[in-house]
């Protein structure tokens, strides 16, 4: 979560879904529901050169969009959680 400080106040910025505009939960500045962020540096050989996007999916809108893939996610479990 993005903070702000302002004279001495400060000012928390939601975090929202890109695609349904959910805002996501957030408890004393900790996200307390999961999302799916994605970061793309664009780099040269595209029509975005030098550009960086940023988007956040609640769960729901993942699993939409993933659903739509021809391929599928390659999905791995974690054995431990540091």
């Amino acid at each position: 979560m993005k903070k702000t400080n302002i004279v001495n106040k400060s000012i928390e910025i939601p975090i929202c879904c890109n695609s349904c505009g959910k805002e996501l939960k957030v408890e004393n500045g900790i996200l307390k529901e999961d999302a799916f962020e994605a970061t793309k540096e664009w780099g040269y050989f595209s029509s975005r050169d030098m550009e960086v996007h940023q988007f956040n999916l609640c769960e729901e809108c993942y699993d939409k969009m993933i659903s739509a893939f021809v391929i599928p996610v390659e999905v791995r479990k974690k054995l431990e959680v540091l």
